[in-house]
């Protein structure tokens, strides 16, 4: 069963949170997320999912940023979402869509209990710009029937930064090697 965007205000600060809230955002059964002002892009050439990649940061300016075909862009909600009794799952906007911008292409289905802000998979059919702020995708949540288990110590939980893939740890990649954030400004500033 999907929650109506009255039922997700009448259990909002109970078993859904979602901060910042702004009741104008609600829809019918499901409310927009923005966002964040961050985005990752890996730097190789050939992404491994046994071995942490390297990443580089972008600001969004206040012009917006045109992403770029071919090149998948990570980002996050501005806002921490919080479900203790549905499960939680977020879907790009049809207006991103119909600009050729795929955002979580299949929708992102949360656990009950997942608590932190949502990364984001964008890609891009033509080169379209973004904006920070601006409402880019749609949480909805399902009830779920029968007995569940909170969400525990996941990969993810408790998120409040961009997350890229942490798959290598399944495949017995160690946390030592972590993904190494490039900032080209410096790397440039110090050869000079």
């Amino acid at each position: 069963m999907l929650l109506s965007g009255e039922e997700i205000k009448r259990k909002l600060n109970d078993t859904i949170v979602i901060e910042p809230f702004d009741e104008n955002r609600i829809n019918p059964n499901s409310y927009n997320l923005t966002l964040h002002h961050e985005l990752l892009v890996y730097e190789e050439v050939i992404l491994d999912a046994a071995t942490p990649n390297r990443y580089r940061r972008l600001e969004i300016p206040a012009e917006g940023i045109t992403l770029q075909p071919g090149l998948l862009y990570l980002g996050r909600t501005v806002e921490h979402t919080e479900t203790k009794d549905s499960a939680p799952m977020i879907q790009g906007r049809s207006s991103l869509g119909r600009l050729g911008l795929f955002i979580n292409p299949g929708g992102s289905l949360g656990n009950v209990g997942y608590c932190g802000t949502w990364t984001l998979e964008m890609h891009c059919v033509q080169p379209v710009r973004i904006y920070a702020n601006m409402q880019i995708c749609q949480i909805y949540y399902l009830q779920v029937q029968g007995e569940c288990g909170g969400y525990g110590p996941g990969k993810y939980q408790n998120s409040c930064d961009i997350q890229p893939s942490l798959m290598y740890r399944e495949l017995g990649g160690d946390d030592h090697d972590g993904q190494m954030e490039l900032n080209f400004d410096e790397l440039l500033h110090e050869s000079r």
